[in-house]
């Protein structure tokens, strides 16, 4: 009997321990980097259905570099082909809706790097995007197609800037 209620006892104890907060809707640990990080991804969501391809571009690292997530190369770009793609393709949309659901986010800084400023770190956001938009097809017809992904947005510390600015992923 003594085994039983030593089981009793430590699962209730399990059960009653303090579980670690996260960030409401998310599995993601509820710190200030994390709320950080998300505010930035937000703002960047905010100006997609907005179409502001400025505020887009400023939140983009010179660094920038897109690989489309296929096997091939001649879909790569960087900061200039980005620039290219919001102020062509991205334009040719309207009523834009873009959600993304936080999966989760790690942060990694290179040797020296200055964790507790940042300094030197990446973030590494997992998201699954559910959006849609309106556009015109090859017939002249208005469409709407939904686009239902998931995709890993990275963040890279500028700490002349002291913000978070996208690597890949926009």
């Amino acid at each position: 009997m003594k085994p039983i209620g030593l089981l009793l006892a430590m699962a209730l104890l399990w059960g009653c321990a303090p579980k670690a907060q996260t960030i409401p809707g998310t599995q993601i640990p509820d710190n200030q980097i994390n709320r950080d990080i998300i505010d930035v991804v937000e703002q960047y969501r905010l100006a997609v259905e907005r179409k502001d391809t400025s505020a887009l571009l400023v939140m983009a690292s010179k660094q920038y570099w897109e690989d489309a997530g296929t096997p091939t190369g001649s879909d790569d770009y960087g900061y200039d082909g980005l620039r290219e793609v919001l102020s062509t393709r991205f334009q040719q949309a309207s009523d834009i809706r873009y959600s993304l659901r936080y999966m989760g986010i790690q942060r990694k800084c290179k040797p020296g790097g200055v964790a507790e400023t940042n300094e030197g770190c990446r973030a590494y956001v997992d998201v699954l995007i559910d959006g849609s938009f309106t556009m015109v097809n090859a017939y002249g017809q208005k469409v709407r197609p939904d686009m239902r992904d998931q995709n890993q947005l990275v963040l890279e510390w500028e700490p002349e800037a002291s913000r978070w600015l996208f690597l890949s992923g926009m």
